[in-house]
């Protein structure tokens, strides 16, 4: 009898194992799956930059420091030996400054009646606001993962398989300041 008991009780402990690795698995597996969806937005606005500064080009000519600044930033957004920290930021900083490229259209009345520049414009803005959602499920997907490797017994399968925490994607300190409007 006691031997039918140790042999359930090891069973149950197995069993309860299996779950948590397997549930720390399929965790795991969603926060590569929403990392992709942002790289994906990530990848579809890098390829509508390029046609985005040469519309801008034509009206604005002195305006090289922005672009190059632009240019820059897009580069280093899929530069291949970041860490996904690495890439949030650069990410964050090109947000920035395709904020500060649209905000040209203002001194270029040219420019705000220019057709393939607001195809363009809302196109990137409708990018920015699939990235913000995206970011949004993995920032979800993250939480869920990090507590479950919190969570008992799961923390102690998660430290011996050494499943390690995600971060998650943070807001640029600009995006939290109230929009500033001059009447």
């Amino acid at each position: 009898m006691g031997f039918l008991i140790g042999g359930g009780i090891i069973l149950l402990i197995i069993i309860i194992w299996i779950v948590c690795y397997n549930s720390l698995v399929k965790y795991r597996n969603w926060v590569e799956e929403s990392w992709y969806q942002i790289e994906n937005q990530l990848k579809r606005r890098y390829d509508l930059i390029p046609n985005l500064i040469e519309t801008v080009k034509g009206y604005t000519k002195h305006e090289q420091e922005t672009f190059a600044k632009i240019v820059q930033l897009r580069n280093q957004t899929v530069a291949p030996d970041q860490t996904r920290e690495e890439q949030m930021e650069a990410n964050n900083q090109l947000s920035a400054g395709l904020r500060q490229l649209f905000a040209l259209r203002e001194d270029y009345p040219d420019l705000k009646a220019n057709q393939n520049f607001l195809m363009l414009q809302e196109e990137l803005t409708g990018t920015e606001n699939k990235i913000a959602y995206s970011r949004q499920l993995y920032n979800k997907t993250v939480r869920e993962y990090n507590t479950k490797i919190d969570s008992i017994p799961t923390n102690i399968v998660a430290s011996l398989h050494n499943f390690q925490k995600e971060n998650m994607f943070s807001i640029p300190a600009e995006e939290h300041e109230n929009v500033k409007v001059q009447f």
